[in-house]
């Protein structure tokens, strides 16, 4: 199987789901958001198979700090902008594997998902 995990080296979460990936023996590639930021037509892919509101985090740092204009009547074109403008807005980790993309780490889900 082949795994993508896209997020930020010292993000908590992304270590926590690399160490675990590790842990199963299931082999990745990662992906630094901050050295290769995706795009628009990425992005937009990912919201069409997570939802835009999923992939978008609100509850960090990031999100927080935008102005109320930015923040103010999201649509899925807006979130995306805003996504590809700061890429710590996508939440992460984005796990991509041949059968579809889970979206931040419920080791649950990625077990029933992955093993």
């Amino acid at each position: 199987m082949t795994i993508t995990i896209n997020g930020i080296p010292n993000c908590d979460t992304v270590k926590k789901a690399r160490k675990w990936l590790g842990g199963q023996g299931l082999d990745h590639t990662f992906r630094d958001f901050k050295k290769d930021a995706p795009g628009a037509d990425e992005i937009g892919g990912w919201a069409d198979a997570a939802g835009w509101e999923v992939l978008l985090n609100k509850r960090g740092t990031t999100f927080r700090k935008l102005d109320d204009a930015d923040k103010a009547d999201l649509t899925r074109e807006k979130a995306i902008a805003l996504m590809v403008q700061h890429p710590s807005l996508i939440k992460r980790p984005v796990l991509e594997h041949e059968a579809g993309l889970l979206v931040g780490f419920n080791e649950p889900e990625w077990k029933d998902t992955l093993c």
